[in-house]
């Protein structure tokens, strides 16, 4: 990996960006998306899309989302700690003794999420998992008066923990569910920039996919592609306590995971799994017998249909502060999806 796409991966993680709130990063992805075509947009939804060689057909659409979970403030106590909820899927054991940041209009608010230490909990609670209600965050305030000044209802909160570098290669942060994505789809873009083309791309980055998949629905509708290639993270599997039976196997640093089921065009996949066995891209595949539960089920069911594939770089300890990724995977992956662009002509027919 260049150091320079390094380090705009590293912005994009540590750029802060609870779903519903993703205004932060979408500027730092336009910043970079402008030096790669003029024509770059931002819908009223906050979903941002730039096009390359715009008139062409077919029209690609690679789809990945902004948008992290987080937690929201609901309820602030006379003693002044804060009470929350959670945007998107958290494993509430996650949640205790760590630093997050409350993201208000005055700026981000430094706090510590707290609940009763093990030393005072009765036997039946050290056994059990803390429920929402039992667990806050303590900003330091001496009161209710004084969170107010400094915080109000509904303001996102995020988890600190920022990117850092293991062995081989190795990456963790938080955030990486999708801003991997986002990364891949600006290096995809200017990668693609200065080559002859006989489609259109439309790089688009999507808001409130943690959320409902929401921001690929006007998205989509507002782009209507012919093809649809979602970027996301799946499942590693390479680690203790699972079973591989029931999950299937995947590997960090085995190359992207390519999703073949009802939710995905088999004349697409097909091409995707040629496309890397020509290019010598090592890929692992997916079995998905129905709904992938990512923006290519909304591509896919938009108007009239789309053309959809789903294309996923492993990663070990989603929805956590420290999801893993290989950098090799994020080339291989970048360099599969260029591949494919170029061989998609006009006429192509996707009808299975």
């Amino acid at each position: 990996m260049r150091k320079e796409s390094l380090e705009f991966l590293k912005e994009l993680v540590e750029t802060l960006s609870p779903s519903g709130f993703e205004t932060a990063v979408q500027k730092v992805v336009a910043n970079r998306m402008k030096k790669i075509t003029k024509d770059t947009s931002i819908d009223v939804m906050g979903n941002l899309t730039g096009i390359l060689n715009k008139n062409a057909k077919p029209r690609i659409m690679l789809a990945a989302h902004c948008d992290e979970i987080g937690l929201m403030v609901k309820f602030i106590s006379d003693e002044g700690f804060i009470y929350f909820t959670t945007i998107g899927g958290i494993d509430l054991h996650l949640i205790p003794g760590r630093k997050v940041y409350i993201n208000t209009k005055k700026g981000k608010i430094l706090g510590v999420t707290g609940k009763k230490a093990i030393h005072l909990m009765e036997k039946e609670e050290r056994e059990k998992i803390s429920k929402m209600e039992d667990l806050w965050i303590d900003i330091g305030a001496k009161g209710k008066k004084q969170a107010q000044e400094l915080v109000s209802i509904g303001d996102p909160i995020t988890f600190i923990e920022g990117m850092d570098i293991l062995k081989n290669d190795f990456l963790i942060s938080r955030g990486f569910d999708d801003k991997m994505g986002v990364y891949l789809v600006t290096e995809i873009m200017d990668g693609l920039k200065d080559k002859k083309l006989s489609s259109s791309v439309y790089g688009v980055i999507t808001v409130q996919e943690e959320v409902g998949l929401r921001g690929a629905i006007p998205s989509t509708f507002r782009v209507e592609p012919d093809i649809g290639i979602c970027i996301e993270v799946a499942h590693a599997t390479d680690h203790p306590c699972v079973d591989k039976k029931k999950t299937g196997e995947y590997k960090i640093g085995s190359g992207p995971v390519i999703s073949r089921g009802a939710n995905i065009n088999p004349k697409l996949f097909n091409l995707l799994i040629d496309t890397a066995k020509k290019e010598k891209i090592p890929c692992q595949i997916l079995g998905e017998p129905g709904r992938t539960g990512t923006d290519t089920n909304v591509m896919q069911l938009t108007k009239e249909g789309v053309a959809t594939a789903l294309v996923s770089v492993p990663l070990r300890y989603m929805h956590t502060p420290v999801e893993l990724l290989s950098t090799k995977d994020l080339d291989y992956t970048a360099r599969l999806i260029i591949a494919l662009i170029k061989r998609i002509k006009p006429g192509m027919d996707f009808t299975p």
